[in-house]
């Protein structure tokens, strides 16, 4: 057996190992975590904490070290990466520490195993350009962090973004039903909580920080820019409006739940009259070359053959 697949099956070995280590590490409970499922247990009203948040502490532990590496030192509070992990719904203390680890071990993975697996098999000319190879991989591992929490905060926004006229109706019949607009809010959590988690997160933290006492100005605002939706920052603007001026909410909601519909409408007839453009490109590179194939394919072949007869004679 070759001495490079000895060493790749030791490395595939430990690599393994370690992995299934650090799992059983972060699986285990701890002693707290062990005396509150005995506590569950025996009192069914006490509800369970979280096993996530356990698996992200021990977690944020394991990637501390090599957070550091790549850690901003200063000015992470007010960030616009911090904004970002807002967007996407990750406000868990933990994030941070497990991002920057996750970018520090790509850009230092990606490289070395491409070495061990590519070292050894290359040609002379090859193995010229593997150090080119290597830096493009630690490039790669750096940004693909970057783009998979770009790829969440689209993805959480386009949630939103779909689920937000729905609860908006909600509210706004609750309202009309004699509902102050808190209770309303609390109702669509209850309602929108399985079916449009996110929305109803959100919803939660707004009623939650109206709970703590936080001004209503305040906590509408923080829900604009916790979510970083157009729509959602329009609808706080007329509800500040609504409640500075002292009109009613039920009509402030009515009017701004036609004009979101007019807009989608908009937007809908804006996208149907671009798929005619978008369609051209695929239509003429794939559609028309196999027409042209079908359809004077057989021709050319008479053509070709006639001229191979006349040739012959």
């Amino acid at each position: 057996m070759p001495m490079t697949t000895i060493l790749l099956l030791t490395a595939t070995f430990v690599i393994v190992f370690g992995v299934s280590c650090v799992a059983m590490a972060l699986l285990r409970p701890s002693a707290v975590q062990r005396r509150v499922g005995q506590i569950h247990r025996e009192i069914p009203g006490v509800e369970m904490p979280s096993p996530q948040r356990g698996w992200l502490r021990q977690a944020e532990k394991l990637a501390r070290p090599l957070a550091r590496i790549s850690l901003p030192k200063e000015g992470w509070e007010n960030s616009a990466l911090r904004t970002r992990f807002i967007h996407a719904g990750w406000r868990q203390p933990e994030a941070m520490a497990v991002y920057f680890a996750l970018k520090t071990l790509l850009v230092t993975g990606l490289p070395l195993v491409m070495w061990v697996l590519l070292s050894g098999h290359l040609d002379p000319a090859q193995q010229a350009k593997l150090p080119l190879a290597m830096f493009a991989a630690a490039v790669a591992g750096f940004y693909l962090p970057d783009l998979v929490l770009r790829h969440k905060v689209r993805r959480r926004q386009r949630e939103i973004f779909e689920s937000f006229p729905d609860s908006l109706d909600l509210i706004m019949v609750c309202v009309e039903a004699g509902l102050g607009l808190d209770a309303a809010v609390l109702r669509v959590v209850e309602e929108m909580r399985s079916a449009r988690p996110a929305m109803a997160e959100e919803y939660e933290l707004l009623t939650l920080e109206l709970r703590a006492g936080l001004p209503r100005e305040k906590a509408m605002r923080n829900l604009a820019s916790r979510t970083g939706v157009e729509d959602v920052s329009m609808l706080v603007a007329m509800l500040i409006q609504a409640d500075r001026f002292g009109t009613s909410v039920a009509d402030s909601l009515r009017v701004h739940s036609d004009m979101l519909r007019t807009r989608r409408h908009m937007l809908a007839e804006e996208r149907a009259a671009k798929i005619g453009t978008k369609i051209l490109f695929p239509l003429i590179f794939c559609i028309f070359p196999s027409l042209f194939v079908v359809l004077l394919g057989p021709a050319a072949i008479q053509v070709i053959t006639a001229l191979r007869s006349v040739a012959n004679q």
